[in-house]
């Protein structure tokens, strides 16, 4: 499948801090002024902004998210997900009290991190959102997507945050950088110079849709519920995306002990149409 291509020339200026130097994206604006360009201002960037994001967050980019379901496939399997209800209150308890949650504060955290040019704060955050997953198949759901889209974005728009960051933080990790796809994701936003309070629902979105999708397909349930949905879910996303903002590592947590639960059972599911 051939995806957009997305190029983009970055000139920065270099921010230090205790531990290293990184090239702030952007065109040297200040983390603040980075931050603080939401909408499609005269600056002209919001545009940019709002495509950018459509491409890398459309199901045609390759990071594979069509393959995972969030544990979804067992709960439909064991009875507990059977009607476009019963999958909203799963995804409901998912984006406010789960995964959803914590996706969304590790995504401001890796932003606000890049953004400074905190590369001690960046590190930290890339090695607890891997550490904080709960099962096998939500690390590889989680790993896996975050190390394809990273590819995918050093192939298309690469950006000179970028190029200074990886060997830095890939020393720290042996060569290895454990990506998440939601640190992958709020990384390279930050890279780009793409406000927090723009990237972070639109992150949030494309993964409840992903989930709905994979709902569509197993329950099964029709197109036009998925996109009722998507509808009734949004203030949810919202308030989480809000609510990750200014969140910081102390509001890491959850109580969506059954998804958890869903995703290691689904590891021994005797049919299975999704890897998670």
């Amino acid at each position: 499948m051939t995806t957009p291509t997305v190029m983009i020339t970055i000139t920065g200026t270099i921010t230090t801090t205790a531990s290293t130097a990184i090239v702030m994206a952007d065109g040297g604006r200040s983390p603040d002024e980075a931050t603080s360009d939401t909408g499609l201002g005269p600056s002209g960037r919001g545009a940019d902004d709002v495509l950018k994001l459509m491409v890398w967050l459309s199901p045609a980019f390759p990071v594979g998210g069509f393959t995972y379901s969030h544990g979804l496939e067992w709960a439909i399997e064991d009875g507990t997900v059977t009607t476009t209800a019963g999958l909203e209150r799963w995804l409901a308890d998912i984006v406010r009290h789960g995964a959803g949650r914590n996706d969304a504060i590790f995504f401001a955290l890796a932003h606000r991190a890049m953004a400074a040019g905190d590369l001690d704060a960046l590190s930290d955050t890339v090695e607890r959102a891997a550490a904080f997953q709960p099962s096998k198949e939500r690390r590889l759901e989680a790993t896996a997507q975050g190390a394809a889209f990273m590819r995918a974005i050093l192939d298309t728009a690469p950006a000179e945050p970028l190029d200074r960051l990886l060997p830095l933080l890939a020393a720290r990790f042996d060569g290895a950088v454990p990506w998440t796809y939601p640190v992958a994701v709020g990384v390279a936003a930050a890279a780009h110079g793409i406000a927090l309070d723009l990237a972070l629902p639109a992150y949030l979105q494309a993964f409840v849709q992903n989930v709905i999708s994979a709902g569509v397909r197993a329950v099964p349930l029709g197109q036009t519920d998925g996109l009722r949905l998507v509808a009734a879910l949004r203030p949810m996303i919202e308030a989480a995306a809000s609510g990750a903002l200014h969140a910081s590592v102390d509001d890491l947590g959850g109580a969506v002990l059954r998804a958890d639960i869903a995703s290691m059972k689904h590891e021994t599911q005797y049919t299975r149409l999704f890897r998670s």
